[in-house]
């Protein structure tokens, strides 16, 4: 058996009988040559053969088989395709079923997919479960998927090196990765004569290197004294990490005595080499034994074998040895997670877990592929990954080679674009990089929304953060999105709901600019209704069917954990006002004891009834047959006593039977104990009492003064009340505070905001205006504050101020200041 077993794509999938189905003159000396593995002299004899077997149909369907099989062995798949066809057209597959088989396989080499796919099922129907059928179906279903999803990898043959004749496994010729080691049987190789299985020279290790601009110098012998080159195959070698060692294969030439191909190693002494020594790693006489690879420590072989306990044709084996003193130990199969029915060569360590082969048993795109396992203490810890196009194609791509400090490197590939037979080619992959942008826009005006702060948090941990721009642009760097990561994605800005999203970059293979556009709604001054929550009559208890209705809420509160809500229900005018206060407060709590089991913090949640005080101001149109509400009508009891029909009464009633919620504030810190049963909310319930009844609670200060809390811009903060003082102060410090966190901006000041703010200061007496104060459950508008750096609370109010909301009373027994 030739090198070539290992040099080339080996075709050993089936074992091939070597029985003659007709022996006769004419096809003696072909199958002879078969037999002994010179599939080049048998492509010749056979076709002689076949013009001298006219009469006989059954022995020109067996030469075509026969000849399908010495094409695949010399690389000419187009050729075997044609054969096997012909050996099928022939009815051979009623002999021989696996030339079906034969015939997908070639199919697919030749990247005629959906032709091979239904080969394949056709040889299933014979050979059912067959793990190379399988896998070759497998195959043509993934390789579309492959296909429109290539890798960024660039890829290019070193026309330099490359010849029509086979060129191919790459190794390292220095520590300075500029010069390689490579198989070749072109011309100069040392042989005289040629190999009867290739057609070729017997195959030589070739030394080429490159200058700095990338210039290849012509290939020379690995030696000039013929100590490693000999005039049998040589080839498929691989170097240690200080490169001054070589391991290869050796397959002498012997016509007579079969003596198979073993692994030997040479040590480089400045230009010259040591004389080789075998390798022992067991086996008989007759098993081969190629393709090394070896780890950094030189304690650690893979290399290919159709030794005994094979699962296949070539399978992978790994041996270990305590120190390169040593001996290797017994190879150990590497298993089914490695080795298939078919072939399994080529391999190639990267950084000493990282283990590369190529494979004809995986599914792959056609042919050998090169696929990826990681290895640790001699045990493969993962499943095969196929690298994917452009590296692997329909055509055999083996013999990888990795820079060992960067993502480039060399492989082999009959596909076209080469010399011809094998060729070199050079690869580099690209850095998968990611970046994430976008931008965030307000929902009612569909304007940018400059300063909104766009907050990242890994899968791994990380956390990241961006403001958007004037044009309302967020973005992450390359160097801020990893590979193989999940973000969750909050995006917030003051008086905005928070909107959430999810972006990965797992299973990405190529860059990729991710773009992610939001879209804010504003937090709106009048509350808002929930979908429609229905209780039986004179009842309060939430009903299973309405939860649902809630559930947008309850995604509203997770994601802005900061907002304060008032729970409000209200009733129809259908019943007295004391009852439907009653109801519309047990409906509060019950929608609010609900959340509050949900996980939302109590100290969140304000249950209040309003009964059927509060009629409701309709925010759209609705129309029907029956009736006509116009947007901006308000369902009073006199407006709805008015209506002509029934219908429309009806309706109106149950418009006013509603349950809406209003943002209170929005910096609350959680605190919140942990609930356990339904039963214990009631403790926790924020509830109130007389929902028509406004007030506020106070403290007197050491200084004798009334000092409450109030709502500002939706942000809770102290005040002094001084009724009689002419002017509302707000404090230096509050002022800046508020501005620096965007609850202000330099468009509410009164007058140039340039000259105001400067240095990180605000005018003494600069005039400022402060959209909404909350006192209780009313608000106050646009109110004017002065700056003053000497106050003490965060602001001081007067009462015309606090009368914005309703005539104020002090009671002081109570310590309450009541709006009424």
């Amino acid at each position: 058996m030739k090198q070539r077993v290992f040099l080339l794509l080996s075709f050993i999938l089936i074992g091939v009988s070597t029985n003659l189905y007709s022996q006769n003159k004419h096809t003696a000396a072909a199958d002879k040559a078969y037999d002994s593995e010179y599939y080049s002299t048998a492509i010749n004899k056979y076709k002689k053969a076949y013009k001298k077997s006219k009469k006989n149909k059954a022995e020109r369907a067996r030469i075509s088989a026969r000849l399908g099989d010495c094409y695949c062995m010399t690389n000419k798949i187009k050729n075997a395709e044609g054969q096997y066809k012909s050996a099928i057209r022939q009815k051979y597959d009623r002999r021989d079923s696996t030339v079906l088989l034969k015939y997908a396989n070639t199919l697919r080499f030749n990247g005629k997919y959906d032709e091979a796919k239904k080969q394949y099922e056709e040889y299933l129907e014979i050979a059912s479960g067959d793990p190379l059928a399988l896998a070759g179906l497998e195959s043509c279903e993934l390789i579309i998927k492959w296909q429109n999803n290539p890798t960024d990898c660039e890829i290019a043959p070193v026309k330099a090196i490359n010849t029509k004749y086979n060129d191919f496994c790459p190794a390292w010729n220095d520590q300075s990765y500029t010069s390689i080691i490579f198989t070749s049987s072109r011309e100069s190789a040392v042989g005289k004569e040629t190999d009867e299985w290739t057609g070729q020279k017997f195959s030589d290790l070739f030394v080429a290197s490159h200058d700095i601009k990338g210039k290849w110098s012509e290939p020379v012998p690995i030696d000039n004294e013929n100590v490693i080159n000999t005039s049998s195959n040589e080839g498929a070698a691989a170097t240690n990490f200080r490169a001054n060692k070589l391991y290869y294969t050796y397959c002498p030439d012997s016509k007579d005595i079969f003596t198979g191909c073993k692994i030997y190693v040479a040590r480089r002494n400045g230009k010259t080499w040591s004389d080789p020594k075998e390798v022992k790693l067991g086996g008989d006489s007759l098993c081969v034994s190629g393709h090394p690879a070896i780890n950094d420590e030189e304690t650690t072989i893979v290399f290919a074998s159709d030794r005994k306990g094979s699962l296949g044709g070539k399978d992978l084996y790994i041996a270990t040895r305590a120190t390169i003193n040593d001996d290797f130990g017994a190879p150990l199969n590497m298993g089914n997670k490695v080795n298939t029915k078919g072939n399994e060569m080529f391999p190639y360590f990267r950084n000493d877990t990282l283990l590369f082969f190529a494979s004809d048993g995986h599914p792959g795109f056609g042919g050998l592929d090169v696929f990826k396992v990681v290895v640790k203490d001699a045990i493969v810890t993962t499943l095969p990954e196929n690298v994917g196009s452009p590296i692997n194609s329909s055509n055999d791509d083996f013999g990888i080679l990795f820079h060992p400090e960067a993502e480039r490197g060399y492989f082999t590939s009959n596909r076209k674009g080469g010399r011809g037979g094998d060729d070199i080619f050079s690869f580099i992959i690209p850095p998968v990089e990611f970046t994430l942008a976008g931008v965030v826009k307000d929902e009612k005006s569909l304007q940018m929304i400059q300063g909104a702060t766009v907050k990242l948090t890994g899968s791994d941990g990380t956390t990241l953060q961006s403001v958007t721009n004037n044009n309302g642009e967020y973005s992450f760097t390359k160097s801020q999105i990893l590979k193989e990561t999940t973000y969750d994605i909050i995006v917030e800005k003051d008086g905005y709901f928070n909107v959430s999203g999810i972006e990965t970059t797992v299973g990405f293979v190529k860059s990729q600019d991710f773009i992610r556009d939001f879209i804010l709604s504003p937090i709106p001054e009048e509350p808002i209704v929930l979908p429609d929550i229905l209780y039986d009559f004179a009842k309060w208890d939430l009903k299973t069917q309405y939860q649902d209705s809630l559930q947008g809420l309850i995604k509203t509160l997770d994601l802005n954990p900061t907002i304060i809500i008032e729970l409000a229900a209200h009733t129809d005018m259908v019943g007295s006002i004391e009852s439907n206060d009653e109801l519309s407060q047990k409906r509060a709590e019950s929608v609010v004891a609900y959340l509050i089991d949900r996980g939302i913090n109590s100290k969140r949640l304000i249950a209040r009834g309003y009964g059927e005080r509060v009629p409701r101001t309709l925010s759209q149109d609705y129309i029907s047959k029956d009736y006509s509400f116009k947007k901006g009508t308000v369902l009073t009891e006199d407006y709805i006593n008015n209506l002509k029909s029934d219908k429309a009464k009806e309706f109106a009633n149950q418009l006013n039977r509603r349950t809406e919620f209003s943002i209170i504030s929005k910096d609350f810190v959680p605190e919140a104990p942990v609930i356990e049963t339904i039963d214990e909310l009631k403790d926790f319930i924020n509830i109130v009492v007389d929902p028509n009844k406004n007030y506020i609670n106070f403290v007197i200060s050491k200084d004798n003064k009334i000092v409450s809390k109030c709502i500002v811009n939706g942000y809770t903060v102290g005040f002094e009340y001084e009724p009689l003082i002419a002017e509302n102060y707000i404090s230096h410090d509050k002022a800046l505070e508020f501005l620096r966190k965007g609850i202000i901006s330099s468009e509410d000041f009164d007058g140039d905001a340039s000259q105001i703010i400067s240095n990180g200061k605000i005018s003494e007496r600069a005039v400022l205006k402060i959209n909404s104060i909350r006192f209780g459950n009313k608000v106050a508008e646009n109110v004017y504050v002065v700056v003053n750096s000497k106050i003490k609370q965060d602001f001081v109010f007067n009462e015309r101020m606090l009368s914005k909301v309703g005539m104020v009373i002090v009671d002081k027994e109570n310590n309450m200041i009541i709006f009424e």
